[in-house]
């Protein structure tokens, strides 16, 4: 461990380097040498998995080793009320002292940074919004750093929906690390283009612990050794059904991300949701565990590599209440690897090297027959695909052209071109309780559509597009272990097969697999 002394020179030097200029490329000493082991897993059937890599929440050794005094240059802000603050002042460095900070009564008093700022705060420093303000940092300012921070209590109960407490206005270049964020309304922060996210807590925030939006979409970002936990407190889904905006964190129309040993566990909801034209996106080393609903979803998006993670005991709360839609630890619906949309990953989508132990289900690959650019069962209403931006627009892809190429395949989000490989798949009925059955979907994993019947002008009705992506899309298991009654669902929703029918032709899955069945369920 670092003396005190030691970690004030360490933040003193990061501080130098930030006031010229280059904040955003600073990596303290101080963070890899704070770093403590990994929390052990809590499961019998988990010890065989390595431990969660990043236990931030409760740990003071990473949370709380921000610098006694301040350093040389910064402005001090005293405990209390901080309402007359000047907070925009380029390239300043605010040092919190301990204690209970506020920003003043008003409901959008907030900090507004200057470009370059850094905000850091001693052993205790704590920024409450105390439930009247809404929010903490706000701003067009880029490239600002937050560091051993704790922001809690901003926002008032139910509000602040798809917004942000810290970095409201998604604003480019935000370095946030060693800060616990909690209790507040909405997402915990907002992270535009170029942000950084490392060595912090997310936790037991109403709606996300982070939300990835810019209207200017958001590219290049890095959420690095984080603990993102117990999110969606508000329970957002019971409030506005179906509204998919809830749990550990959302991406939207991200350019660019790397997603590495996180701890994402216990959110009530999803654990990590790509949602809408993403790309390039690298997740690795994650451990994602007892999420309320799936670990992961990637839908309608792009390029992906989702490898060396665990999946542990994911979707045990909505698995059992599904009906007719099996729930998993990954759901990748209607994504792909195109090299029309370059970047990373573009050739093949790989799910490969991971873990799966106890998930209510495996890795399921959908493509809804009747969601596509400019037909009103797709959800992301104003989205349209990213392959041939020039031609597939709302516009074209609703005009009756759409029923011969090119736009017959470029309006469409295609799941193609995945390949699921080389993971271990473990779950034993007797460990996720007698609900874990056939009849409600328990175990399984899957490559389908749906009969495709809307809108009335669709040029994929019937069975196309179940065809496509059981048979002609490039989507391949192969290479993996089973352990326990694996179930398999293939071309249509509802059509369960056995193992031998799955790896049979036409659809000739799981070459080089084993299975291990144990005891049926």
């Amino acid at each position: 461990m670092v003396a005190r002394s030691a970690r004030a020179r360490i933040w003193a030097a990061a501080v130098a380097i930030c006031t010229v200029g280059v904040a955003s490329f600073v990596t303290l000493a101080l963070l890899s040498a704070t770093k403590q082991p990994a929390q052990p897993s809590d499961a019998s059937r988990l010890g065989q998995l390595s431990a969660p890599p990043a236990r931030i929440c409760g740990n003071a050794a990473v949370l709380g080793g921000g610098p006694e005094s301040p350093p040389p240059g910064a402005i001090r802000v005293p405990p209390g009320s901080n309402a007359r603050v000047n907070w925009g002042r380029p390239g300043a460095t605010y040092w919190f002292a301990p204690g209970v900070h506020t920003l003043g009564g008003g409901r959008y008093a907030q900090i507004q940074p200057g470009r370059g700022a850094v905000f850091v705060g001693a052993p205790g420093a704590i920024l409450d919004g105390g439930h009247r303000n809404f929010y903490a940092f706000g701003g067009p300012a880029p490239d600002v750093r937050i560091s051993y921070l704790e922001i809690r209590n901003f926002g008032v109960r139910g509000g602040n929906r798809d917004e942000g407490v810290v970095n409201k206005d998604s604003a480019p270049g935000w370095t946030i690390d060693h800060s616990l964020l909690t209790g507040n309304a909405g997402a915990a922060l907002m992270l535009g283009s170029r942000s950084r996210l490392t060595d912090n807590c997310l936790k037991d925030n109403q709606q996300y612990g982070f939300n990835a939006y810019s209207p200017y979409n958001v590219e290049r970002i890095v959420m690095e050794h984080n603990e993102i936990a117990g999110n969606n407190t508000y329970n957002w889904e019971a409030h506005v059904p179906e509204c998919g905006c809830t749990g550990g964190g959302k991406f939207w129309h991200v350019d660019g991300a790397v997603i590495k040993d996180n701890w994402i566990h216990g959110n009530h909801g999803v654990g990590l949701w790509a949602d809408t034209n993403d790309s390039g996106f690298s997740i690795t080393g994650n451990y994602f565990g007892s999420n309320d609903s799936w670990g992961l979803i990637y839908e309608i998006s792009y390029n992906a590599r989702i490898t060396g993670n665990i999946f542990a005991r994911n979707g045990l709360v909505s698995g059992p209440r599904s009906r007719g839609f099996p729930t998993g630890a990954i759901y990748l619906s209607e994504s792909g690897a195109d090299p029309r949309v370059g970047g990373p990953f573009s050739r093949v989508f790989q799910v490969t090297g991971n873990k799966f132990i106890d998930n209510w289900g495996g890795v399921i690959l959908w493509e809804n027959s009747d969601r596509f650019c400019g037909s009103p069962a797709n959800t992301s209403t104003n989205a349209c695909t990213l392959v041939a931006p020039g031609t597939a627009t709302l516009q074209s892809c609703r005009s009756s052209e759409i029923s011969r190429a090119p736009l017959y395949g470029d309006c469409r989000w295609k799941t193609q071109n995945v390949e699921v490989s080389h993971n271990l798949f473990s779950f034993s009925p007797a460990a996720l309780g007698p609900d874990c059955t056939q009849k409600r979907l328990c175990g399984f994993q899957g490559i389908f559509s749906q009969y495709g019947s809307f809108p009335a002008w669709s040029p994929y009705k019937g069975t196309a597009v179940e065809t496509h992506i059981a048979e002609k899309q490039d989507n391949w298991f192969k290479a993996n272990t089973y352990e326990g009654p694996w179930r398999f669902m293939i071309r249509q929703l509802g059509n369960v097969v056995s193992w031998p029918v799955w790896r049979e032709m036409p659809y000739d899955q799981d070459d080089d697999s084993t299975m291990d069945p144990g005891t049926s369920p």
